[in-house]
């Protein structure tokens, strides 16, 4: 009998496929078949991996190597030359890893290794397979949560914990979910949000690609601590492999007995249903959410009542983001002290990091809350590519802050960027190099927030139309003097007036910008 003696494990998600992966494994295993190795080499699928835009990208273990922008028509000289010959194919090899590429040390003897809590399986597993989530301890978490904790007893280990929601709102996860089991009511429900409309965000599509499984488990553990016996995962409809990954791991889950009626003889039982989104920005607010949920319009609600009391239906509903709730297996198996080991004091944990733009790697990383901006660049993702300089960064999305050089050695986490006015968000870094225009930025983000207004408030509705046409005028060369005073005076109106938080975010970037960028954007002004 042949032994594996060697894993090419191909990073599936939805960019990889845009490239062409399936073609490559395909071709891969052709080739392995026609050498006469399929007994010795194994292809095997798995999640991202954390790199994006490098087409398609293989590991080859043991060795840890990895290749990328992968065709079908690499796959002779891939197996040829590295698989039998043993000599790297190096006009594919990645020319530089990054932390973010690299797997926990312990998991798989590399050098470097990051602290991975969220995506401790991602790019490790097969995402489409529950055997193999229960090997890496999958579902362990909530058959302690049933035998040595009480409901309450997982809402005090959420608590001392210190998980904020990684959605960007950073309210307490303990504590919401106290509120609602402490709500009257015999049905509550929990709701997942994976609208993920923020721009240059992506984490929770990945997340979902690459471990579908371990949001099921923490939605479940919400389950039990309030009550509820039914989830739902609100999903953006343009993410269909996340979609295909997430049903598919409910079917497995319910064939196992771990979803359904009296789980594992615990008498708790609990079901997740998917919901797929138009694709609304203001759905990512969860009152809008929820309207959406129960088939109407998206349109925020007012608060309160907020949802832990009276939600989906009436009834007391936990909103959490798929981060949020993918730290909590690992959180109930590991306990809030290990939990604590990671991040800051007042900000305990890691942190999903979408690092996009002039960058050398761009691609999804996980850190420890606290990490310095300069770190997350030059470390994780190469630094910025052609040699050129940094500019600046739009953090937190277009409802972000833009952060200049001086902000390099800012600690990135939810209490450390209120003191520079600024916001983690949700974890997305646009990088911009020294050619980078920040009135075209600044017009980009304002003309996403007129394109997503619901036009439910008079303020928004209004007050986004009104800054896209003093921002086309400065951009244009036709600005006039008072008309960035009037840019900011529009959306401090409409931070102070509108319904919901859309209408309340395009403050942010115009002051961040101003404050790092004045002579610039008021150079634009021609009097």
């Amino acid at each position: 009998m042949n032994l594996v003696r060697n894993h090419l494990l191909i990073s599936i998600d939805a960019g990889t496929i845009m490239a062409g992966a399936r073609a490559v494994e395909k071709a891969l295993v052709e080739e392995i078949d026609r050498q006469g190795l399929s007994g010795e080499i194994a292809v095997l699928e798995t999640g991202s991996i954390g790199v994006t835009g490098q087409g398609v990208v293989i590991v080859v273990y043991p060795e840890g190597l990895y290749y990328a922008n992968v065709t079908p028509q690499d796959a002779h000289e891939l197996v040829e030359e590295h698989l039998l010959k043993g000599r790297p194919v190096k006009r594919l090899m990645m020319t530089e890893m990054p932390k973010q590429h690299v797997i926990r040390k312990e998991r798989t003897g590399l050098l470097k290794e990051q602290p991975r809590i969220v995506l401790r399986n991602s790019g490790i597993i097969d995402p489409e397979n529950i055997d193999e989530y229960i090997a890496e301890s999958g579902y362990e978490a909530i058959e302690r949560a049933f035998t040595k904790l009480s409901p309450a007893g997982v809402i005090q280990e959420m608590k001392d914990s210190g998980l904020m929601g990684r959605g960007g709102a950073a309210f307490t996860t303990g504590m919401k979910w106290d509120f609602a089991s402490k709500a009257p009511g015999d049905v509550k429900y929990i709701i997942c949000n994976a609208d993920e409309g923020e721009p240059g965000t992506f984490k929770d599509r990945l997340i979902l690609e690459g471990d579908p499984h371990k949001l099921i488990e923490g939605m479940m553990i919400a389950g039990y601590a309030v009550g509820a016996t039914k989830g739902f995962v609100y999903i953006r409809g343009e993410y269909a492999l996340s979609i295909e990954r997430l049903e598919k791991a409910i079917a497995q889950a319910r064939q196992y007995g771990i979803l359904g009626d009296n789980i594992l003889e615990s008498g708790f039982s609990f079901d997740v249903e998917v919901m797929k989104g138009a694709g609304a920005y203001v759905c990512g607010e969860e009152t809008a959410l929820i309207e959406s949920l129960e088939g109407k319009r998206g349109h925020p609600r007012n608060k309160p009542p907020y949802p832990v009391t009276e939600g989906l239906w009436g009834k007391p509903t936990v909103v959490n983001n798929v981060e949020t709730l993918a730290n909590v297996p690992e959180i109930i198996r590991n306990g809030a002290a290990w939990y604590r080991g990671y991040g800051t004091d007042k900000c305990p944990g890691t942190k999903v990091y979408t690092i996009i733009g002039n960058v050398a790697t761009p691609g999804l990383i996980e850190a420890e809350m606290g990490t310095t901006l300069r770190d997350i660049i030059y470390e994780y993702a190469g630094g910025i590519k052609d040699g050129k300089k940094f500019k600046g960064a739009l953090v937190g999305g277009a409802a972000g802050a833009f952060m200049g050089p001086e902000m390099l050695d800012a600690q990135m986490d939810f209490v450390n960027l209120r003191e520079y006015a600024a916001v983690l968000g949700s974890g997305a870094i646009l990088v911009m190099d020294d050619s980078a225009d920040i009135v075209g930025m600044l017009k980009s983000v304002l003309h996403f927030f007129k394109h997503e207004s619901c036009g439910h408030c008079v303020p928004c509705r209004l007050g986004t139309s009104q800054l896209v046409k003093i921002i086309d005028k400065i951009a244009d060369g036709k600005g006039k003097n008072g008309d960035i005073e009037k840019l900011v005076k529009v959306s401090e109106v409409m931070r102070d007036t509108s319904f919901c938080p859309l209408g309340q975010s395009p403050i942010l970037p115009i002051s961040s910008s101003l404050k790092f960028f004045k002579d610039e954007i008021f150079g634009r002004v021609t009097g």
